[in-house]
């Protein structure tokens, strides 16, 4: 005797040893006995021997037209083997009662389980609706395998090349485009980007890295919305002052300007003046929801994407011959000490006499003409000798609170685009890239002024009751980093007791929302937690800091990025086959004369600072890799890679993408003056 059991969703056979109203013990073909259930077993039979049965059933039940079987099953629940009766005939033996089994079993769009081989066959609406999934999913399974071809062919489908960024970066695993690529790639044998790339999908390097961060922060595009800038209602005195600003020839933005009064006086007022958007722009309005969807402007070499319209910026701007509109702080300063004596906050508008620009006068301005060795020939000779003084005396002040000097030795980098109108960049344009030397005169002006007032006016936050978004460095340890809070905590990094970002409101979210409180402080003093725009632990504040420090840091990732996409391109255009480098750590090296930190083979064993010459034996403009071999090792050791502060040990590897092929805080650990202005 032999019998018919269900375990576990899976049909077996084999041999009665023994029996009793509860259970059965079966012997398996295998030899294993097992202990069955009485209520599992489904047919007991004498032939033919149970493998026999269960393959001529498997051969019998696909010839089972499930339709056919449905129109002849009853309304009424039944058995499998009252279906063979009517399906084939009367007499339907064990085989044709296993394959009706078998069949019904594998349709459950067509026949519901009830019971113990027991069945009812499914609603006709509910049918129907069955066979359109399962012909979907078949046409969609044909699709996928249509467009794998072509992909593992070498040509890539035009709805592949759509959804190229999302499936790349934020895959829908469902999506059929998604499914091709997966496929093509373990068919080809090659990760997914080579194979797109092998494919024509990505025809520009540059455009995909600028495709790629669209995609991801700016999905419906970055044009803006039909605003106008609102006027500013505030009757603001004119004050006695020139002020002048000190910006790349590029800016548009141009947040902040300085002015100096009462020089041969004995006292000096130092003036430190930011455009004052915050006077028209509310919290909550329109420009204010356009600012917040974006938080920050975005640069890049050749373009910029604004936090604010242009007509918006150039309402606000500080643009020589006009008087702007202002949040000024005025220092009261010792002339011959340069010990800050007061200072005080007025909303006033400000004759802005003249737009220094960097490019054109960092050859010009020196420290030797600002202390009086060489000719000053240029605007604001005094003030501009007064500001220099200043700095390095206000650097000098931060340095002994940091405990020791800062030391950034390394020059910044611009890159210009030969011959590029301003538009978006195509990613063929010739670029050049040259340096300017940290802490020279104008950028040490500036950045000290910056820390100056974004320091004073943090405290002055914190001393009136005001809530405002500081920045703040426990110590200058390896690892520690910047962060941002609503706490005005010391700032190691910077050497100043609080420090806020308050002087870039028209490129910086956060710039903007201190402002709303500085102006709430200057409106009305002691009273000013009360009017203020936001108050002490207000949630939409730390919504802000989120916001803001996810969105500042994915934009500084995609310039740093893009910067190194035009290094290597200027590798490329200038045929760059060897560079000299500091050795950083484990086999990574920042160049001497590019903005480019790589790995070269042979230098993982040598120490930090170790001078070497490398050789470039290959560039990936796609991934942004650099492939370099050792040369030689040069004889001097540089203590600026061994010892500066601030290292961006960036790591040079490949792109990481979101797809899958299995089956189925930005800031540097130390923030530098320049980040202030």
């Amino acid at each position: 005797m032999f019998a018919l059991y269900e375990d576990a969703g899976k049909f077996l056979a084999g041999r009665v040893m023994s029996q009793s109203d509860a259970s059965m013990q079966i012997e398996l073909d295998s030899g294993k006995r097992v202990k069955v259930k009485s209520a599992h077993v489904l047919l007991q039979f004498e032939q033919p021997a149970p493998a026999q049965l269960l393959t001529q059933a498997q051969a019998l039940a696909p010839e089972i037209d499930l339709d056919l079987a449905w129109e002849f099953a009853p309304d009424d629940e039944f058995g499998f083997a009252d279906l063979a009766r009517d399906y084939f005939d009367a007499s339907a033996g064990v085989v044709h009662q296993t394959a009706a089994l078998l069949r019904l079993f594998e349709a459950p769009h067509y026949f519901r389980r009830v019971g113990k081989g027991r069945f009812k066959k499914a609603p006709e609406d509910i049918v129907k609706a069955a066979l359109l999934a399962i012909e979907r999913k078949q046409q969609q399974q044909a699709q996928i395998e249509a467009w794998a071809s072509e992909l593992a062919e070498g040509r890539c489908p035009e709805p592949v090349r759509e959804q190229l960024y999302r499936i790349l970066f934020k895959p829908d695993k469902n999506a059929l485009e998604y499914k091709a690529v997966v496929e093509a790639s373990k068919r080809a044998h090659q990760a997914p980007l080579d194979l797109l790339k092998t494919a024509g999908a990505i025809d520009s390097p540059y455009q995909f890295h600028w495709r790629r961060f669209l995609f991801e922060h700016f999905p419906k595009g970055y044009g803006f919305p039909a605003l106008a800038a609102p006027p500013i209602t505030d009757e603001l005195p004119l004050a006695a002052v020139q002020a002048f600003s000190i910006d790349d020839s590029a800016t548009t933005e141009i947040d902040d300007a300085l002015s100096v009064q009462g020089l041969g006086s004995g006292t000096v007022v130092f003036g430190v003046h930011i455009a004052a958007p915050g006077l028209a722009i509310s919290p909550g309005d329109a420009l204010d929801q356009v600012a917040r969807g974006r938080y920050s402007t975005v640069y890049m070499p050749g373009y910029k994407i604004t936090m604010l319209p242009d007509e918006v910026v150039q309402t606000y701007t500080l643009q020589e011959g006009r008087d702007c509109p202002a949040v000024s702080i005025y220092f009261t300063i010792d002339e011959a000490t340069l010990e800050v004596r007061s200072h005080e906050t007025r909303l006033e508008r400000v004759p802005i006499a003249a737009n220094l620009r960097h490019d054109q006068l960092d050859g010009v301005i020196t420290a030797d003409t600002l202390t009086g060795a060489a000719p000053a020939a240029y605007p604001f000779p005094t003030e501009l000798a007064f500001c220099w003084r200043l700095a390095q005396h206000l650097k000098a002040q931060r340095e002994v609170v940091r405990g020791k000097p800062e030391t950034f030795t390394r020059p910044d980098y611009s890159f210009k685009l030969e011959g590029h109108d301003g538009s978006e960049p195509t990613g063929r344009e010739t670029v050049r890239i040259s340096t300017r030397k940290r802490g020279e005169p104008l950028d040490l002006i500036v950045a000290e002024a910056m820390i100056l007032a974004n320091s004073t006016w943090g405290g002055w936050l914190a001393e009136l009751g005001v809530p405002g978004i500081y920045r703040s460095q426990a110590s200058l340890l390896p690892g520690v980093k910047v962060r941002m809070s609503t706490k005005p905590l010391p700032h190691a990094g910077m050497g100043v007791k609080q420090y806020t970002w308050a002087t870039s409101p028209l490129r910086r979210y956060v710039d903007l929302v201190n402002q709303w409180q500085i102006i709430a402080c200057a409106r009305h003093g002691r009273t000013a937690a009360l009017a203020a725009p936001f108050k002490p632990k207000d949630a939409e504040l730390f919504s802000v800091i989120s916001g803001f420090d996810a969105a500042y840091t994915a934009y500084n990732d995609f310039q740093h990025g893009i910067e190194r996409y035009w290094t290597l391109r200027y590798m490329v255009q200038n045929d760059v086959q060897e560079l000299t480098a500091a050795v950083l750590k484990e086999g990574l090296v920042r160049a001497d004369t590019l903005p480019l930190v790589f790995r070269a083979a042979g230098t993982d064993n040598l120490p930090r600072g170790a001078h070497v010459r490398v050789r470039i034996t290959g560039l990936d403009e796609l991934t942004l890799d650099v492939h370099a071999s050792l040369i030689e090792r040069l004889d001097e050791v540089l203590p600026a890679a061994a010892e500066e502060e601030g290292e961006d040990e960036e790591a040079a590897g490949p792109l990481s993408l979101a797809i899958d092929l299995g089956e189925g805080d930005n800031a540097a650990s130390t923030e530098t003056p320049s980040a202030a202005a």
